[in-house]
């Protein structure tokens, strides 16, 4: 499959290239719940989450998998998997803001062929099925892939990831 120029229609930026999708998806997921945030529409999300003065979001997780919440409150931050639902996925060139072209692989666009975000964000409550959290930066309704203790550097490795 080659890259396709296009003529900076179809939403893409003059000089971007995008590719055609694959006919099949080689794997699936599954959503564990949903986000909630001040956003409602993607313009709206800063650029960055800030889990120092950035507002309380809500990760809203489904019942089945309350359980898999035990122990996650003794920890100070979380990586927040989520899915970016809204982005495009085909484009392998990219013209940012900046005006200088970059492959997909080389940015932190939300424009991927996985459009998976991960973000680090600081832990402030678990409630039932509710983790409150700080420094997130997508739109309320985001679907949510998966939550993990993060590495911070003053707490070293966490303990989930101790070898068994």
């Amino acid at each position: 499959m080659s890259a396709v120029e296009n003529e900076a229609g179809e939403g893409i930026r003059a000089g971007e290239r995008q590719v055609p999708l694959p006919e099949r998806f080689d794997a699936g997921v599954y959503f564990i719940g949903h986000i909630e945030t001040p956003w409602a529409a993607r313009a709206d999300c800063p650029r960055r989450g800030d889990m120092t003065d950035g507002p309380l979001c809500t990760l809203h997780i489904d019942p089945r998998w309350a359980e898999a919440l035990t122990g996650l409150a003794g920890f100070s931050h979380v990586q927040v998997l989520y899915w970016m639902d809204e982005a495009r996925r085909d484009l392998v060139l990219q013209v940012p803001r900046g005006g200088t072209p970059a492959g997909t692989f080389a940015l932190r666009s939300p424009v991927r062929p996985n459009p998976i975000a991960s973000s680090v964000a600081a832990l402030v409550a678990v409630e039932g099925t509710r983790v409150i959290v700080r420094g997130l930066d997508c739109r309320t309704g985001t679907p949510l892939i998966d939550l993990k203790p993060a590495r911070t550097p003053a707490e070293g490795a966490p303990a989930s990831d101790a070898k068994a």
